[in-house]
């Protein structure tokens, strides 16, 4: 297989939208929450929710809105967007307000203890905060406060992005020392939707460097710390953003998915978090893993903010390494525009139009108890939250029933990633997609290893051994296994059980399941993430996941704080409408998020002390 990552980047694929000027704003990390006012103007629209159900259709932009100057401190801790862009209607809060209060909070949670900060769980969830943020929200409060119109459904609404995506006004290090100085020239795809949204990337987010696995650990940014239990794994590889998100030092994050990087943090962390369908979601612009199963996604606190960033994410994107190939197959042609685009995700409006509080009635869900974890006294409460959970679903009007995925042993253990065998080519395609003239960032994955050797020694050995699996892999029997015999496996079984029917003759054992449901992890998370195999069934298949949190418990008397219990929903091809529309009715069913122990709400600085 050889994937194409050339990207807009490359001579005579530049355009004015994707070369953003860099800001040049130094940032402060100021206690004093500021008012802003006057200035610009754009035409855009709103996102308006309403209580219960999310809007479909944009509010009619109002007159200016003033900017109350007593003010209380908004609350950032669990904040949503529909409940920031509900005060900043009534002029309870500014940009400013928000992004400096975020900015506050990963300084306060995000670094070791000081003197400045002597109770910091130092979370290492974020890597770098962004310059220009501050200079953005004040464009953004010129606008809204002169007009009374928002720049977008994700106006201000901030985004801490995992450091394998693009940002062409911070560096993208994927973790790695050797990567120090990458600055790619432009963002990737998803982030410039995001922007363009109105929304804010306020910084980028510790992983597992390279996105290679689950133990949450990078050369640039130390070890991510789990935001329930210190001591706990943060998961990975987007350790980073689910910590920082569960820790609400942003209102949102990003991910990358391969096998699992962004259903297991936020499993550890008790988040919602989408992996798309393979296609639906442009990848260029993201350091990749695997490009035959890389795809970023969502991690949010509330589904409706999933949702909502969808939304931006996805999209027909003409560069020719966006991977939205016409089927899931390696080889398949990318799809020919906008309108093909369309026909093959139907794409709704707004994912946030089939979010509905009664969202179970009359769903059906099909149990995969074969994923479960067998009963052992260490896993009792896992397994009983996870009871509780499907029997809340069943209350909420949903039909429960256990269901059997044909052959599913072999799904899950016969078939291998593709990340060991594509990373080395994919790597090097995506350095060598702009000019290294001004960053002096490596070109090939040969030449990270050289400079790994002198910069990172512990980690060079296993990173060579990506580039010895990718060598020649075209003529490696086990990588060709995966590609499309691996598919033709795969996905006529998992559709089979989503269809309810008999696998070997086709004859209908019931009416067909909307989603598939089993647990993400296999018992409670640990100083190693409990990850199993259940997480390859969405990269095998092409399908969407989405992770989604049953509960809340001690694992044990003795816990120090309760932990996330995680359940996984499998959809067909390109039905995020019915995850969302499932998972929402499930928040709506169920009690509260339990916010991360470890970073409370900031105190109001004592104006006399200042």
């Amino acid at each position: 297989m050889t994937s194409t990552l050339a990207r807009r980047k490359l001579p005579g694929f530049f355009s004015s939208s994707s070369r953003a000027t860099r800001f040049a704003c130094t940032l402060m990390f100021s206690a004093v929450l500021a008012a802003c006012g006057g200035g610009g103007d754009n035409s855009v629209f709103s996102f308006t929710p309403v209580a219960g159900t999310p809007p479909t259709t944009p509010e009619t932009p109002g007159d200016a809105v003033v900017l109350q100057p007593d003010r209380a401190p908004f609350p950032l801790v669990e904040a949503t967007v529909e409940g920031f862009h509900a005060a900043m209607r009534k002029g309870q809060v500014s940009c400013r307000d928000v992004v400096q209060g975020y900015l506050d909070r990963i300084a306060a949670f995000d670094a070791d203890a000081s003197d400045a900060y002597p109770d910091s769980p130092g979370l290492h969830s974020v890597i770098a905060v962004n310059p220009a943020a501050l200079a953005r929200a004040d464009e953004l409060d010129r606008q809204f406060f002169k007009t009374g119109r928002m720049a977008g459904p994700m106006h201000c609404v901030t985004v801490l992005a995992k450091d394998n995506i693009d940002t062409h006004d911070m560096k993208t290090t994927a973790g790695s020392l050797a990567l120090a100085n990458n600055q790619p020239p432009d963002d990737a795809y998803i982030l410039r939707k995001i922007r363009e949204a109105g929304g804010i990337v306020i910084g980028k987010a510790n992983l597992d460097e390279f996105a290679f696995g689950f133990t949450g650990s990078s050369s640039v940014g130390g070890k991510t710390r789990n935001a329930y239990i210190p001591a706990n794994s943060a998961g990975g590889s987007s350790s980073g953003t689910g910590t920082s998100i569960a820790a609400s030092l942003a209102m949102l994050g990003l991910g990358t998915d391969t096998g699992g990087s962004v259903r297991v943090p936020s499993a550890v962390e008790g988040l919602y978090g989408l992996r798309p369908t393979l296609r639906l979601v442009s990848q260029d612009g993201i350091v990749p893993l695997a490009h035959g199963q890389d795809t970023a996604g969502p991690l949010c606190r509330q589904v409706q903010d999933c949702a909502l960033v969808l939304d931006a994410m996805a999209g027909y994107d003409a560069a020719p390494g966006s991977g939205q190939r016409t089927a899931k197959a390696w080889d398949a042609p990318l799809v020919a525009n906008a309108a093909a685009y369309a026909a093959m995700t139907a794409q709704p409006a707004s994912y946030t139009a089939t979010l509905k509080a009664d969202g179970l009635r009359g769903a059906r869900i099909g149990v995969v108890r074969a994923m479960f974890p067998a009963a052992s006294v260490a896993n009792q409460r896992f397994l009983d939250t996870l009871n509780a959970a499907l029997d809340r679903m069943k209350a909420a009007g949903a039909t429960i029933e256990d269901v059997q995925i044909p052959d599913r042993a072999t799904i899950l253990t016969g078939y291998a990633s593709l990340s060991s065998y594509e990373f080395r080519d994919n790597l090097t395609e995506y350095l060598g997609s702009w000019s290294s003239t001004a960053d002096g960032h490596p070109r090939t994955t040969e030449d990270v290893a050289i400079a790994m050797a002198t910069l990172e020694p512990t980690r060079v050995a296993n990173f060579r051994s990506y580039i010895t699996s990718g060598t020649n892999k075209e003529s490696n029997p086990t990588y060709q296994n995966n590609l499309k015999p691996r598919d033709a496996f795969v996905i006529p079984r998992v559709t089979a059980a989503l269809d309810n029917l008999d696998f070997a003759t086709g004859a209908s054992l019931g009416a067909p399941y909307d989603v598939l449901v089993y647990p993400v992890l296999q018992g409670f998370n640990s100083t190693s993430v409990n990850s199993g195999s259940n997480n390859r069934l969405s990269p095998f298949s092409g399908f969407p996941a989405l992770a989604f949190p049953a509960g809340f418990v001690k694992a044990t008397d003795a816990s120090s704080s309760v932990e996330p219990v995680t359940f996984e929903m499998i959809g067909r091809a390109f039905a995020e409408p019915t995850l969302f529309r499932l998972a929402y009715g499930w928040q709506a069913s169920t009690t509260a998020r339990v916010p991360s122990p470890l970073a409370p709400e900031l105190k109001k600085p004592d104006a006399s002390a200042l």
